[in-house]
């Protein structure tokens, strides 16, 4: 039990440090760089609306993680909470991650494309000089990257366990959740 609290304990506390450091660079950012007005054209408002979907479709993959928390489930729950067994033993909540671990590939994918499409039809030009838009844009890539690695037949078992590795973590999760949090407010201030 030790242990469990020791890992949640680390993920709140870099959790912490990065809406920290985030919300510094939201107030020099918001201090000293010029915020672009927002235009209003079809391809913005396009891009709004594949914005709130690609966001809808990063909280049912970042569900999954939490519903196999929740279960006790995966290598992500064991290593987290070696000593827990899950007070829910429904075949419903079971069944649901069961599908969910299925599509989790398919949602990622079009996740992806939809944020990678957003972007676009946002202007990214527009806001690349804002640090946390550079870094979300990586960060999305990345994931999508060692995601690929993971599915595609042809990956070197090397990269594949690597690929796991950082492809599966709370870290680049919080990471995108936290500048895209910080980023939307300072643009849309």
């Amino acid at each position: 039990m030790q242990q469990s609290l020791k890992n949640i304990r680390s993920i709140l506390i870099y959790t912490f440090v990065i809406a920290l450091v985030s919300l510094a660079y939201f107030i020099y950012a918001y201090s000293v760089h010029p915020i672009p007005e927002e235009r209003e054209t079809f391809l913005t408002e396009m891009g709004e609306g594949f914005g709130k979907i690609g966001l809808a479709m990063l909280v049912f993959i970042y569900f999954r993680t939490l519903l196999k928390l929740l279960l006790g489930q995966g290598k992500l729950a064991q290593r987290l909470l070696p000593d827990y067994t899950s007070p829910i033993d429904s075949s419903q909540l079971n069944r649901l991650l069961t599908w969910m671990n299925r599509t989790h590939i398919y949602f990622g994918i079009a996740a992806i494309a939809i944020i990678l499409l957003h972007i676009s039809l946002m202007g990214f030009s527009r806001y690349s000089h804002i640090l946390f838009f550079p870094a979300l844009l990586a960060l999305v890539i990345w994931q999508g990257l060692f995601g690929l690695f993971l599915t595609w037949r042809y990956t070197p078992d090397e990269l594949k366990k690597f690929s796991h590795l950082v492809h599966a973590q709370f870290v680049t999760g919080i990471a995108i959740g936290v500048f895209a949090i910080f980023g939307h407010i300072l643009i849309d201030d």
